[in-house]
């Protein structure tokens, strides 16, 4: 028998050979049914297939097809660019849209435990070449970290993530509430909120969250805490530190878990940073974050009179030199931008502090303690945990390359005079666009590829007839 598609393109390590051997062996010792092939879109959205068990042994030898032409679409599957006059934004090899090659990760291989002998693995995007599409964000995240690697560090990830949870009461499945986008769900609040982190409102709604904790254990996330945030179902997970790769891809099986659990008991969960729910109050994505050595567990930790070395110092000078320029990438959505405001928890401008919430970038830690740390405030939810992820370490590393200077600590964020961070996902399409570092480390069909996708979301929103101009102008012109 000749050589697989796998073994031909030299995709696997001899470890993940070796993890594959033994997904194969448990696959038919579990009498798995079923797996999922999943892949992480653009949006950071799960798309993929499910497999046969029988079927997903040859898959482990030859990866699965795909259709690259998932890449063309915004949020709600409108085609950012014609389907087939698609010129490859700057690599012909996307022309015509041609089918690509899911390639598993077998160290991602896990059972889910709320389907019926049902595995489920992570898979990068390759053309039939054997090269990784360039688009394919757990790609650009897996460079940026190698790159990192070579350089001596390694980029270690705490995972904050809120978001809310509220009654399903109608799905609106009618065909006319189908389109494109289609009507949103119809819900309820599961409590009244407003009582931030007391432990009757984490009570009121203890019975999806113990669906919620059990099935994210089962699944191996070192889950913290569960936390009740400020708005009604406002909820908010927090996890160990985990390896970059790790983490992000930890993030993205999470929100989607959570979204089928909630689903399937009769609840609706929205990452979305603000939704239009009365006495919403906006959830974030806070990202903490450190670099390792092979002899410093935490780099960043500074001495008995520094609360960051200078390599924490120059790290953060980087997140702060590049946090506008990176917007798109942090923030991805129009809603995300709505969510800036003073005194809301949110960070609306460049400026970092220690041990205050009202800054773009937190230290979190103080002098003489080695878990001294960063907590970037700036992302939300819904944002692409490997494109969020990439941004820190781009940032970060063109810090430490040119030992940047984050300036002093603002004591008052919301009240220094500081650079804001953009008002709008269009303003954070420009910024982006014209970035030579993001340029330079993302090549310059990634970041023609990228700002097409949202342009094209930026194009549809501007084009809507919203309730807020129906309000100011219908009656009184």
């Amino acid at each position: 028998m000749g050589s697989t598609f796998i073994q031909r393109h030299g995709l696997w390590t001899a470890e993940q050979q070796e993890q594959a051997d033994r997904i194969a062996a448990q696959v038919t010792k579990q009498g798995l049914r079923q797996v999922r092939v999943a892949w992480g879109d653009q949006h950071g959205i799960l798309r993929g297939k499910t497999l046969e068990a029988g079927h997903f042994q040859s898959v482990l030898r030859n990866g699965k097809d795909f259709q690259t032409a998932t890449l063309i679409f915004d949020t709600t599957n409108n085609p950012a660019v014609p389907p087939f006059a698609a010129d490859g934004f700057g690599d012909p090899r996307m022309t015509g849209l041609p089918d690509g090659v899911l390639v598993p990760d077998p160290s991602t291989f896990r059972v889910l435990p709320w389907l019926d002998r049902t595995g489920w693995v992570l898979c990068n995007l390759h053309y039939r070449s054997g090269e990784v599409v360039p688009f394919d964000t757990r790609g650009v995240l897996q460079s940026q970290l190698s790159q990192l690697s070579d350089e001596g560090y390694g980029f270690v990830a705490g995972i904050e993530l809120e978001f809310y949870i509220t009654k399903l009461e109608d799905p609106c499945l009618s065909f006319e509430s189908s389109g494109y986008p289609p009507d949103p769900p119809r819900v309820t609040a599961v409590s009244h909120g407003f009582q931030y982190l007391t432990e009757n409102r984490g009570d009121e709604i203890t019975g999806i969250l113990d669906i919620l904790r059990d099935n994210v254990v089962a699944l191996g996330l070192p889950l913290a805490t569960i936390e009740d945030e400020w708005g009604p179902g406002q909820t908010e997970f927090t996890f160990d530190v985990m390896e970059g790769l790790r983490a992000a891809d930890s993030a993205i099986l999470l929100r989607s878990a959570i979204k089928q659990l909630c689903r399937r008991n009769g609840y609706h969960a929205t990452f979305m940073s603000r939704p239009a729910l009365p006495n919403a109050f906006s959830s974030g994505w806070h990202l903490h974050q450190s670099l390792s050595s092979a002899d410093v567990e935490n780099t960043f930790a500074g001495g008995a009179d520094e609360v960051l070395s200078d390599t924490g110092r120059h790290w953060m000078g980087g997140l702060l030199e590049h946090a506008r320029s990176c917007s798109l990438l942090s923030t991805p959505t129009v809603n995300g931008y709505k969510r800036y405001l003073p005194d809301s928890f949110a960070p609306d401008r460049i400026a970092w502090a220690e041990e205050n919430r009202g800054a773009l970038v937190r230290v979190a830690g103080g002098r003489g303690d080695e878990n001294t740390h960063l907590e970037n405030r700036v992302g939300e939810p819904a944002a692409n945990p490997y494109l969020y992820l990439a941004s820190q370490v781009i940032s970060g590393r063109d810090g430490l390359r040119n030992k940047l200077d984050p300036g002093p600590s603002a004591d008052e964020p919301y009240l220094t005079e500081a650079e804001r961070l953009p008002g709008s996902l269009e303003e954070a399409v420009q910024l982006f666009t014209s970035s030579s570092l993001l340029r330079a480390e993302l090549g310059d069909p990634f970041v023609e590829y990228l700002s097409t996708v949202k342009g094209s979301e930026v194009k549809r929103f501007n084009a809507a007839v919203t309730d807020w101009e129906q309000r100011e102008y219908f009656e009184v012109y």
